[in-house]
C-alpha cells in the first residue's frame, strides 16, 4: 500500500467571533490544525472575507481580528512546548488540550472570539487539511455572492493583500494606537508601519506608516489624518528617537468617477490629495501598494 495515500491523524479547533455572549450567536472565522504526536507547529488561518461577520455585527473591528491572526500565530509557533498538545482522546473522540496550551490562545484571543473544542481529523497534510475546513466551516458557500468591497475596507483589502504577496505581512505593526504619540484619548489607530533595517541589521532612523483613506465618502478621513499627522510626528520622533514617514493610500481619481467630464467630484479629490500633502503625509494610491510592498520586502531583509 502506498503510503502517500494515508491521512495523518490531527486535531483541529474553530475559531468563532461572538459579538453577543448573551444572544449566543457567532460566525466560524478561522482554523487551528496540527498533527497528533508531530513536530510541526499548528497551522492557522483566518477568513479572508469578512462579510458573514459584517452581516452578524456590522461594527465588528475586523482590522484588529486580521492582527488576532498574526499575534496567534506567533503564540503557537514562536514556542513549540506550547503549542498543540497530543491530547487525551476521550471516548466521543473529543481531544482534550493541555491547560498551558489553552491559557496561551485565551491570552491572544479577545473577548469576542472562542475555540471551539479539539476534535480529530485526518488530513493529506496540514496545509491541506486547512484548506478543506476553511471550505467546510468557515468560508461562505460559493451560490452566495459577495458584495464588491467599497471605501476604507477595500483599501486595507488591498494593502493586506499586497504586503502578503511580499511576504511582510505578518512582519507589520498593526493598528498603531496614535495616543501613544500624541496624548491620551486620541482614538485614531494607524492600519500598518515597519522599521525599515540598515546593512548592518539595526533598525533604522525613519518609520514608515500607512494609512488606508478613503475619499469615497466624502473628505473626513483626509482631514482626519491631516489634523493628526504634526502629533504624530513629533510623537515618533520623542518616543522611537526616528523620523515618521506617514502615507495615506487612496483610491485612483477614476474609481471614484473624479475625472474631468465630473469637475466636482474631481476638485473635491484634489482638495482631498492637497490637504494631506500640505501636512506632509505621502499619498498614493492601491495602484502604487505593489511597489511599495517590494520596498518594504527590500527594507526588512526578506
Amino acid at each position: 500500500m502506498s503510503h502517500s495515500n494515508e491521512r495523518r491523524a490531527c486535531e483541529f479547533h474553530l475559531l468563532r467571533y461572538v459579538p453577543d455572549a448573551v444572544r449566543n450567536e457567532y460566525v466560524h472565522i478561522g482554523v487551528i490544525l496540527r498533527e497528533q504526536g508531530g513536530s510541526e507547529g499548528p497551522h492557522i488561518q483566518f477568513t479572508r472575507d469578512w462579510r458573514r461577520v459584517r452581516c452578524l455585527d456590522p461594527d465588528a473591528d475586523t482590522a484588529l481580528l486580521e492582527g488576532m491572526e498574526t499575534e496567534l500565530r506567533r503564540s503557537l509557533q514562536t514556542d513549540p512546548d506550547g503549542s498543540l498538545p497530543d491530547g487525551r482522546i476521550l471516548p466521543d473522540g473529543r481531544i482534550l488540550p493541555d491547560g498551558r496550551m489553552m491559557m496561551r490562545l485565551k491570552e491572544s484571543l479577545s473577548l469576542s472570539v472562542q475555540m471551539t473544542e479539539a476534535k480529530a481529523y485526518l488530513a493529506e497534510s496540514l496545509p491541506a487539511g486547512v484548506e478543506e475546513l476553511m471550505r467546510m466551516y468557515v468560508e461562505p458557500p460559493p451560490r452566495i455572492k459577495a458584495p464588491r468591497l467599497s471605501g476604507r475596507a477595500a483599501i486595507q483589502s488591498r494593502m493586506r493583500s499586497e504586503f502578503e504577496q511580499a511576504g511582510v505581512w505578518d512582519l507589520l505593526r498593526k493598528r498603531i494606537a496614535a495616543s501613544d504619540y500624541t496624548r491620551p484619548g486620541d482614538p485614531l489607530k494607524i492600519d500598518a508601519a515597519y522599521r525599515p533595517i540598515d546593512v548592518a541589521f539595526r533598525p533604522n532612523g525613519i518609520i514608515r506608516m500607512f494609512h488606508a483613506v478613503s475619499l469615497e465618502p466624502g473628505l473626513e478621513m483626509a482631514k482626519v489624518l491631516a489634523f493628526s499627522a504634526s502629533g504624530l510626528r513629533t510623537g515618533v520622533e520623542r518616543v522611537e528617537k526616528a523620523q515618521l514617514e506617514l502615507t495615506a493610500v487612496i483610491e485612483p481619481a477614476a474609481r471614484l468617477g473624479a475625472t474631468a467630464d465630473e469637475p466636482d467630484r474631481l476638485e473635491l479629490y484634489r482638495f482631498g490629495v492637497e490637504t494631506m500633502e500640505e501636512n506632509q503625509i505621502r499619498v498614493l494610491t492601491t495602484s502604487d501598494l505593489s511597489r511599495v510592498a517590494e520596498t518594504a520586502r527590500r527594507e526588512l531583509r526578506i
